[in-house]
C-alpha cells in the first residue's frame, strides 16, 4: 500500500478545501458545462465544487484509495486511477486542466516533454492549464528544508515533511503522520525540482502561451528568492 493510500483518510484534515484556490481555478474554467480535468485530484474536493457549479468533471490520481474516496463522494464525476502522465488515454478535450499541490514534482524530468504535449493536445482551443508547485528556485539554494509541523485535530494529529539531499537532479522527500503519538505512516520518495525558468521553457517548446505567474492563489507577485510556492497559468493557442 502506498503512502497516499495511508494518507487518504486524513487528507481533508491536513489539506482542507480552500475557497481562494477554487475561485482562482474557476476563473479559468469557462462557461458552465465546460469540461475540467484535475490531474492529481486526491479525494476530489475541488472536482466536487466544479460539479456543484455545473461543470463536467474528470479527476485522475495514481492512488486507488483516493479515487475510491472521490468516486464515493462525487458520483456525478468521472474518476480514474491512472498516472497523470497517462492523460492521453482519456481521449477527451477540456476547457481547463489543472494540477495543484506540487503533484507535478513527482513526474521525472524525462517524462515532462511528453506530458506537456499531451496536456496541450487535451485542451480545447483557448483552453487553460494551471500548475502549482513549490518554489524550487529558492529551495535549490538550500541543502535541506523542514516544513513547519502541522498540528491538527486539537493536537491529536501531527504531520511532518522534510526535503533533504536537495540537488538539481532530485530531492528526497520524507513525510510522517502521527495520531495520538503513534506513527500512522513514515514514507520516503523522490521529487524532481522543476524551476520556474525550466517550466517556462518546456511550456514554450510545447506551444503554450504564458498567461500569468504568481506566488500564491491570491495573485501575489512571484519572487524566486522568497516565495514558498509557484503558480503558472498557460493558454493553448
Amino acid at each position: 500500500m502506498s503512502f497516499y493510500s495511508w494518507f487518504a483518510p486524513y487528507y481533508e484534515l491536513v489539506f482542507p478545501f480552500r475557497e481562494e484556490v477554487y475561485s482562482f481555478l474557476r476563473e479559468h474554467a469557462g462557461r458552465y458545462g465546460s469540461a475540467v480535468l484535475d490531474a492529481g485530484c486526491g479525494p476530489g474536493h475541488y472536482c466536487g465544487m466544479f460539479l456543484r457549479d455545473g461543470f463536467r468533471v474528470t479527476g485522475i490520481d495514481l492512488d486507488r484509495m483516493m479515487i475510491d474516496a472521490a468516486s464515493a463522494a462525487y458520483p456525478q464525476g468521472v474518476f480514474q486511477c491512472i498516472n497523470i502522465a497517462g492523460i492521453a488515454s482519456l481521449q477527451s478535450s477540456f476547457k481547463l486542466v489543472y494540477s495543484i499541490g506540487n503533484v507535478l514534482a513527482h513526474l521525472p524530468f524525462e517524462s515532462m516533454e511528453a506530458f506537456l504535449a499531451d496536456v496541450y493536445a487535451a485542451l480545447e482551443p483557448g483552453g487553460g492549464w494551471i500548475v502549482q508547485v513549490v518554489n524550487w528556485d529558492y529551495l535549490l539554494t538550500l541543502q535541506d528544508y523542514t516544513f513547519p509541523v502541522k498540528t491538527l485535530g486539537g493536537g491529536v494529529v501531527t504531520f511532518d515533511r522534510c526535503y533533504s539531499q536537495i540537488s538539481p537532479e532530485r530531492v528526497v522527500f520524507d513525510v510522517q503522520l502521527s495520531v495520538e503519538g503513534k506513527t500512522v505512516f513514515n514514507e520516503q520518495s523522490h521529487l524532481f525540482p522543476f524551476t520556474s525558468d525550466l517550466l517556462l521553457r518546456l511550456h514554450q517548446d510545447a506551444g503554450f502561451s504564458l498567461a500569468g505567474v504568481y506566488g500564491g492563489f491570491d495573485r501575489s507577485e512571484f519572487r524566486k528568492d522568497q516565495n514558498s510556492g509557484l503558480i503558472m497559468v498557460y493558454k493553448k493557442g
